[in-house]
């Protein structure tokens, strides 16, 4: 079974895994595509003999709306992370921001963050990046194909983007702001798309664990 979940914000997505596998009942379940705890939005869960069709849903590209708080930046570049550095927000306009987030679209190169979750020699960066150990990363090849502004005040800007797997918007909202002369970090993320899974169809634990419950009553 496939099921569009609705990750509700300050939660882990391996949290969510657990508490499904303990209401239906199955020891098999794994989600495609983990989603940061601050972060909400559309987790796919798959279980039983259907979380190997996790691995084609994880390469989908996704579609996020995300917000940068701009004029200063955390060290996990999210709301969980501590304040490292501020600087002066430039004067902002609507073509100006377009310009900038235009130059993101199409095929580029973005190092990983030290606070995620990839592993670089069996180890995942957020583990070092914990204990102020720093290291080496391979940037990844990442796609953008769709990126557009929402709306901005004089110290946020939200838009929409739409990338390939692996893509970081954290690290996305830091070169955002970087490019407007300034510095920045998410302040909110939500994931709408995974493949053909919209939000629009998702729903949250707690509504399938009811409609669980009517199931198999």
């Amino acid at each position: 079974m496939i099921l569009n979940i609705y990750k509700p914000k300050g939660l882990t997505s391996f949290s969510v895994v657990k508490t499904i596998r303990k209401f239906i009942g199955e020891k098999k379940v794994g989600h495609g595509g983990t989603l940061d705890p601050f972060a909400e939005g559309v987790l796919i869960i798959g279980t039983g003999k259907d979380t190997k069709a996790l691995k084609n849903i994880t390469d989908a590209d996704k579609t996020y709306i995300a917000s940068i708080k701009l004029g200063k930046t955390t060290n996990t570049l999210d709301p969980e992370g501590d304040i490292i550095k501020k600087k002066k927000i430039p004067t902002l306009s609507d073509s100006k921001i377009n310009k900038v987030l235009e130059s993101f679209l199409g095929i580029s190169m973005q190092m990983p963050p030290m606070f995620s979750a990839k592993k670089v020699g069996g180890v995942k960066l957020y583990e070092l990046a914990r204990k102020n150990i720093i290291i080496d990363r391979d940037p990844t090849q990442i796609n953008i194909t769709d990126i557009s502004l929402i709306n901005y005040t004089e110290t946020n800007i939200t838009f929409t983007v739409s990338c390939s797997k692996g893509t970081y918007i954290r690290v996305l909202g830091k070169e955002i702001a970087e490019k407007l002369g300034t510095v920045g970090f998410l302040n909110s993320l939500i994931r709408t798309r995974v493949g053909e899974y919209f939000i629009d169809y998702s729903v949250s634990p707690e509504q399938l664990k009811r409609s669980w419950k009517s199931y198999i009553h």
